[in-house]
């Protein structure tokens, strides 16, 4: 697994927050903490932004990153990522979203690591189990369900597993974060693939996968992830950087 390449999606029409990925935190932009925490893991040969837009390609080449302009009509980051890795060579491909500021390098090399423990995994992703005082019907919080050798049955807005006798035990609920890791046939095959109906009605393109056939591992992680979604998002994000004293 010499050749692992992350590739970072950023749009900066987004919907709810236009602009995310030139926001300001800490007097750099958003695309730049991304970027700077994945070439910290230990797993990850190259960074590499993939944009469509000038604006956050300059901002790259700004502070001295990889960018790729792609074009417009890409549905989603997936798709991002493996317009920008057309003519490149790789052993394994990592998809990480452009608004996860304080996204943890060792969580990328547990990705990676998992495809060099299991050979026949083709696809991966993080969750973590929630807490007590975490909420799991909150539609914002994607959950997993799992099978007893870690790989999804299904992922839902909604809670699941269901807890009809309130009077047992708590079950256990997965958070799901939109990291993947791709063996390159498994990305091509993905994007090729039409969208599904459950993937339609969740807006959870990982569901294609699991529609398709193709298996996800969920590899479990302790590290809890603050991605940023809205404007309050973000200013949750800067109070943390400025109260810790934060560097990319």
């Amino acid at each position: 697994m010499d050749q692992v390449i992350c590739v970072i999606p950023a749009r900066y029409a987004s919907t709810r927050l236009p602009g995310k990925p030139l926001a300001d935190i800490g007097g750099r932009p958003m695309i730049e903490w991304v970027y700077r925490r994945a070439e910290k893991a230990r797993r990850t040969r190259e960074v590499l932004v993939a944009t469509d837009d000038e604006r956050v390609f300059r901002a790259v080449e700004a502070f001295g990153g990889r960018v790729v302009m792609t074009l417009e009509r890409c549905r989603n980051g997936t798709e991002r990522v493996a317009e920008a890795l057309q003519g490149r060579s790789c052993d394994l491909v990592l998809n990480l979203q452009g608004d996860e500021p304080l996204i943890e390098p060792e969580a990328l090399d547990q990705l990676v690591e998992v495809f060099q423990q299991e050979p026949e995994t083709s696809m991966a992703t993080l969750v973590r189990r929630m807490g007590e005082g975490e909420d799991p019907e909150n539609p914002n919080v994607v959950k997993a369900v799992l099978d007893v050798k870690g790989r999804a049955l299904y992922f839902s807005r909604h809670s699941i597993p269901y807890h009809r006798d309130r009077s047992s035990a708590r079950p256990v609920y997965y958070h799901h974060y939109g990291l993947y890791a791709f063996r390159p046939e498994t990305l091509d095959r993905f994007v090729r693939l039409p969208d599904s109906p459950l993937e339609r009605a969740e807006k959870l393109e990982q569901l294609r996968a699991l529609e398709h056939g193709i298996s996800i591992r969920a590899v479990e992680t302790t590290f809890s992830m603050m991605g940023v979604d809205t404007a309050e998002d973000l200013e949750s994000v800067r109070r943390l950087v400025e109260a810790n004293q934060l560097t990319p």
